[in-house]
Order: C-alpha cells, then sequence, then structure tokens
C-alpha cells in the first residue's frame, strides 16, 4: 500500500480496497482505477453513492461500464453516470504505470 493510501480514513482505505476487488479483472481496473483517481477528493456523500454501486452485483456492473446493456432507470444516480463516463474514455482501467507516454 501506498504512504497517500496509508493516511487514507480507514472508510475510504476500505472503499478503494473493495473497488480494486469486485470479482473480474475488468471491472476491478475500471471501477478501482476510478476510485483510486478520486478517492481523497470525495465527499462523505460521494462516499456512500460509491458504497452503493459497489454492492451492485459485479456482472451487471461490468456489462453497464462496457455498454453491453443500459442500467436500469431505477439504478442510475449521477456516480454511476460518473463511473460510466470515466470507463468509456481511451485508456479507462489501465494504471497509469502501465500506459504509453
Amino acid at each position: 500500500m501506498s504512504d497517500e493510501a496509508n493516511e487514507l480514513s480507514p472508510r475510504r482505505r476500505r472503499l478503494l480496497f473493495r473497488a480494486a476487488h469486485r470479482g473480474t479483472k475488468e471491472t476491478d481496473l475500471l471501477v478501482g482505477g476510478f476510485v483510486s483517481d478520486r478517492i481523497e477528493s470525495f465527499s462523505e456523500q460521494e462516499l456512500d453513492e460509491i458504497e452503493e454501486i459497489l454492492e451492485l452485483p459485479d456482472v451487471d456492473l461490468t456489462d453497464w461500464l462496457s455498454g453491453r446493456r443500459p442500467v436500469p432507470a431505477e439504478l442510475q444516480s449521477p456516480m454511476l453516470t460518473r463511473l460510466m463516463d470515466a470507463s468509456a474514455l481511451p485508456g479507462a482501467g489501465i494504471p497509469a504505470s502501465m500506459r504509453k507516454s
């Protein structure tokens, strides 16, 4: 764990771990990368929203983030929209250390 991660609150560390250990590598990278890039700046409300997303089934979340299926209307939220937008960007989910300059 990096020094920055050690400085995070227990809640933020727990969310960061959960986001990067979903069950499928694709979702680990997309959700984990999104949360990792933003965890320090998330408000308490945004942390609540991330927790809700982390409760969603991995198979469904993978399909929604990849665009294979639309998100059901009752599950749409601003945070899920942010996550989906970030997942649609070129290179999404690729760790910075692996990206070409």
